[in-house]
């Protein structure tokens, strides 16, 4: 059985998706930004664009701490199988 909305309910409903829809396509069109942003710069500077926009990411959510530990680990785990360079 399918559910009934009042016309409240339904109006609530649009404009979530409407506002839902502009926002989500908001963001996928600063994301393109950034994208294009980042890959210039890696490109002109001569870094890899999957460094830079992995320490835009880092410096956004603070977590410089747990990336140093997690490549620590990482670091840790190739000595001891003798794979580091």
């Amino acid at each position: 059985m399918s559910r009934m909305f009042s016309t409240e309910q339904k109006a609530k409903l649009t404009q979530l998706f409407n506002e839902g829809i502009a926002v989500m396509q908001e963001v996928d069109d600063l994301n393109a930004g950034i994208a294009d942003t980042v890959k210039a710069i890696a490109e002109e500077m001569e870094i890899k664009p999957s460094i830079l926009k992995k320490a835009v990411r880092v410096a956004y959510k603070s977590k410089l701490t747990d990336e140093n530990k997690d490549h620590e680990e990482l670091n840790t785990i190739l000595e001891t199988v003798g794979r580091t360079l």
